[in-house]
């Protein structure tokens, strides 16, 4: 078994000149309006869903966020799990812990801090103050809402329309999938799904597992 602490990450900025009227919604520290251009679909084999071997003490059902190497597991029986590629935070947003989903949602809508806001503003970003979902919100298709002690964290696991910044340090703390694969996952994971987030300051505690590898027989012959 490996006991593993690594430091958290998630998504890229990139900015829309529209500018929408604000709206009381749930903030997220995570991801930022899109410019209407085409983004590259390209990503890394490594970062591809795929079916493992995962030896772990953590009951199915759990996820297991794992920053330092850019992968989710979500854990389905003993020795199996559905391993999925992500983008984290970059270096200063990075966290740990262990938090549950909240809540649940299908093409979110978005709804930046306003610490976000002012921070890319000095850049000279203008974000909306609020963006509806579809294909150009930063949310992508869904978003799982992680909350600890009852309370939102304001961090999110969510999809992405910037595939490209799957496997890199972008984000402002959120987790990001592949639209496809928030959408897999989503469907398997629900309210009050256990998720644990290795990252700095080791607040998840000790965490147990290992990643044998490719589940060859499950990937040939079909399951999970």
């Amino acid at each position: 078994m490996l006991k593993v602490a690594s430091g958290l990450v998630a998504a890229g900025i990139a900015f829309s000149v529209a500018i929408m009227p604000a709206v009381a919604q749930p903030a997220t520290h995570d991801a930022a309006p899109v410019v209407r251009v085409a983004q590259s679909k390209f990503v890394k084999p490594q970062y591809k869903r795929k079916l493992v071997r995962l030896v772990t003490d953590e009951a199915p059902g759990t996820i297991i966020v794992d920053t330092n190497n850019k992968y989710l597991y979500f854990v389905e029986s003993k020795n199996r799990a559905t391993r999925y590629g992500i983008g984290v935070g970059r270096d200063g947003f990075g966290w740990s812990g262990v938090v549950k989903v909240g809540r649940k949602a299908e093409w979110p809508s978005w709804t930046p801090p306003a610490e976000m806001r002012i921070r890319e503003a000095r850049k000279g970003h203008i974000i909306p103050a609020f963006q509806e979902g579809g294909e150009d919100n930063p949310l992508g298709a869904r978003a799982m809402y992680l909350y600890k002690g009852g309370r939102d964290t304001i961090f999110r696991i969510h999809g992405t329309n910037q595939p490209w910044t799957i496997g890199l340090n972008m984000s402002s703390g959120c987790i990001r999938m592949m639209n496809n694969d928030v959408i897999h996952l989503y469907s398997r994971a629900p309210v009050g799904t256990k998720v644990i987030v290795i990252g700095p300051g080791n607040k998840q505690g000790n965490v147990a597992y290992q990643d044998r590898g490719i589940d060859v027989l499950r990937t040939i012959f079909g399951g999970g």
